[in-house]
């Protein structure tokens, strides 16, 4: 007979989503958030639940400063993996991101180059709306410093990561024209998708074959896909290949599989005039894995 769950298990379970918010929006990595919320539950477990005022503020802390001591941890990793670093791409369920931007794999990118501090800060406040004096708490530092943290993390990401243009429908409506142009080698189609500077980031991790430099140009990304959509990519013949139309990181996205397993997945930014301006390629096997396992994770914003 299965025990039911006593009251500190529920209330564990009923912050569980907004912890794993959290740690996935500072590691970029849903196997770490994982990990950190696992080990958030042990600490929770042990503690002196008594002297606990607010649980969710108490559990944000923990998994807050989990996450940025693992990222503190991988940034060497990071610094030295083959090609470029992208995040590990999760599916969204389209009508529960109330917030698609923070979730995105360009926003994702963007605070990948802020410091573990500051990127728990920015997170917290302009994702959570936590006040500055809780994250203080959080991150034990005074109220003083998360504010001129906060304002310089969100001062860099406001330059780097501009704000969506396209709206969901013309995104899905791209998204399902560069899917038949690139499977069918269409390049006169993929060069009308693309943005004349667009962007091609592909990350294989050293594990499979991938651009080790990103792409630039629409002439050069047209032909990389019309290239691709003609051999075997990973062992799997094109006539092998499916690909779907599905919700990642908050905005419609691909992702292709073949011989049991899923290969890769693409995530594109929009601009108001429908073009495509970066593509998004994560094909790392080890990236992989939440995406095959087909759980659709709703990226809590309070």
């Amino acid at each position: 007979m299965t025990r039911p769950p006593d009251a500190d298990e529920q209330v564990f379970h009923s912050h569980r989503n907004l912890l794993f918010s959290v740690a996935y929006r500072i590691l970029g990595s849903a196997a770490d958030a994982e990990d950190a919320v696992q080990d958030a539950w042990i600490r929770w477990s042990s503690a002196d639940r008594s002297q606990v005022a607010d649980p969710k503020a108490y559990l944000a802390r923990i998994v807050s400063n989990l996450a940025m001591q693992h990222l503190r941890s991988a940034r060497h990793h990071r610094e030295t993996y083959v090609g470029p670093w992208l995040p590990e791409p999760v599916l969204t369920d389209a009508d529960a991101v109330t917030d698609a931007e923070s979730v995105s794999m360009a926003m994702l990118v963007v605070l990948e180059t802020l410091s573990p501090l500051e990127r728990a800060v920015f997170v917290l406040r302009e994702v959570f709306d936590f006040s500055h004096a809780e994250i203080a708490v959080a991150v034990e530092r005074s109220e003083a410093a998360v504010r001129q943290t906060a304002r310089r993390a969100r001062e860099h990401v406001r330059g780097q990561r501009p704000r969506f243009t396209a709206d969901r429908s013309q995104q899905r409506g791209v998204t399902e024209r560069f899917l038949a142009a690139s499977t069918g080698g269409d390049i006169n189609t993929l060069l009308e998708l693309l943005s004349p500077d667009v962007t091609l980031w592909t990350d294989g991790g050293g594990k499979v074959r991938q651009a080790l430099r990103p792409i630039r140009g629409a002439e050069k990304v047209a032909a990389w896909f019309a290239a691709i959509s003609t051999v075997p990519y990973q062992g799997v013949a094109p006539h092998d290949m499916h690909a779907a139309l599905v919700d990642i990181n908050g905005a419609p996205g691909l992702v292709f599989s073949g011989a049991g397993r899923v290969v890769a997945t693409l995530s594109f930014d929009v601009d108001a005039g429908g073009r495509i301006t970066t593509i998004h390629n994560v094909a790392n096997p080890d990236k992989l894995r939440a995406v095959a396992d087909g759980a659709t994770h709703h990226l809590a914003t309070r």
